[in-house]
């Protein structure tokens, strides 16, 4: 089993931008397998409110508390913990009680069907696109050999890592290559690099893992 690792390219405040030199990237490594997905953390009611109406074909799943529903079957838990869609978001706020954050989703998508509503939507909260299923080509110049196992790339909104951490200002561009780890140095690296300079873009910090 492998791993891939996470590195940053670019990062700005403008998130249309931050769109724009996401997609050089995942055009670098397109093939009729990619997709896309999309996540975002919406820490009020009123963001879930708003979400549901901007993007109500997202799911939107409640904290839950770890055991908290042990032995409770899973048609009698409450809708916003097993996961629903936008018109099922509860307008109650009583409901979100121990509930915020809640998680938006939607994957699994054509490219081009989700990243510009998203981007439009995501406001100031938390969240990212992910490409995947990318295909990254030969570099015989550094005899490495393409991957098609671990290409991915991810924008991440107000967060400046992948796991969204910590809330920043800005957004983050990451280019994703696989994890070689050899008496503490990540082989795969130089890869990285080389593929980051085919569309104009720089590795701009360390790499992170999943």
């Amino acid at each position: 089993m492998s791993n891939d690792i996470g590195y940053p390219v670019f990062r700005t405040p403008d998130p249309a931008l931050a769109l724009s030199t996401a997609r050089r990237l995942v055009e670098f490594g397109l093939w009729e397998y990619s997709e896309v997905s999309a996540f975002a953390l919406l820490p009020s009611v009123a963001e879930v409110l708003r979400m549901a109406k901007e993007l109500p074909q997202g799911w939107f799943q409640g904290h839950e508390e770890y055991g908290e529903f042990d032995g409770v079957a899973w048609r009698e838990r409450p809708g916003l913990v097993i996961g629903v869609q936008g018109a099922g978001v509860p307008a109650d706020p009583s409901a979100y009680d121990g509930r915020l954050p809640v998680q938006w989703a939607l994957g699994d998508l054509p490219v081009g069907r989700i990243e510009d509503a998203f981007t439009a939507a995501v406001g100031r909260n938390q969240g990212a696109i992910n490409w995947v299923t990318l295909s990254w080509p030969d570099a015989p110049e550094l005899d490495f050999l393409g991957e098609s196992k671990h290409p991915e790339v991810t924008l991440v909104f107000n967060s400046r890592t992948r796991h969204l951490e910590e809330p920043a200002d800005d957004h983050t561009v990451l280019v994703h290559v696989r994890s070689v780890l050899i008496d503490g140095e990540q082989r795969r690296e130089p890869y990285a690099h080389w593929l980051t300079e085919q569309v104009g873009l720089t590795i701009i910090g360390p790499g992170q893992r999943c």
